[in-house]
C-alpha cells in the first residue's frame, strides 16, 4: 500500500455535501483506505472572482492502485458528481487533484507529481499540514516551512451539519 493525498474543493451545488460524497467514494476505491482528513476550510477563488467561495480538504489515503490508476479513478469519481469543465480555474462541482504519492517525483502528460503548484495554495498546505505536519515533500522540503508562508490564512473552518 502507498500514501497518497488528495485535494478536495467544490464551489457548486452544495459543496460540503461534494466533498463528504467525495470522501465517501474515494474510501470505497477498491484496495484503497481513506486514512485521515483535514478539517472543510472556506477560501476564496484562486482563477476568476465572479463566482462563489470554495470549500477544500485534504485527505490521506493508503492505495495499491498505481498514480495513473488512482487518477482515472478520481476523475470518474468528478465525473460522477457532475464535473463539468467550463473554464480554467472556474466553478465546479467537484475537483480531486493528487498532490503527492508516497516520494514519487512524475512528470508526464496527464500527471504532475507533486502538484506542480501545490506550494503556492493555502487552500491546501494548511490542511494538509493539518492531517501531515512532520511531511517532507519529495524534493526535501518540509511541510511545516511551507505551512509558515500560510500560517495567518485568512480561511474560515467550516462545520458540516449533521
Amino acid at each position: 500500500m502507498s500514501l497518497a493525498y488528495i485535494a478536495l474543493g467544490s464551489n457548486l451545488h452544495s459543496p460540503v455535501r461534494q466533498l463528504e460524497q467525495a470522501l465517501t467514494a474515494i474510501a470505497a476505491l477498491p484496495e484503497t483506505e481513506l486514512v485521515s482528513r483535514s478539517a472543510f476550510y472556506l477560501s476564496k477563488p484562486l482563477g476568476p472572482q465572479d463566482q462563489p467561495d470554495y470549500i477544500n480538504a485534504v485527505a490521506a489515503i493508503q492505495t495499491s492502485l498505481p498514480p495513473l490508476a488512482l487518477l482515472d479513478a478520481l476523475q470518474e469519481i468528478e465525473r460522477a458528481q457532475g464535473r463539468v469543465r467550463l473554464r480554467r480555474w472556474g466553478e465546479r462541482t467537484l475537483d480531486l487533484d493528487i498532490l503527492l504519492y508516497e516520494q514519487q517525483i512524475i512528470r508526464s502528460e496527464r500527471l504532475t507529481l507533486p502538484h506542480y503548484d501545490m506550494h503556492n495554495r493555502e487552500f491546501v498546505i494548511v490542511p494538509l499540514y493539518e492531517i501531515a505536519p512532520d511531511l517532507v515533500l519529495p524534493e526535501g522540503q518540509k511541510l511545516v516551512n511551507l505551512y509558515s508562508s500560510f500560517a495567518d490564512h485568512q480561511m474560515q473552518v467550516i462545520t458540516p451539519s449533521l
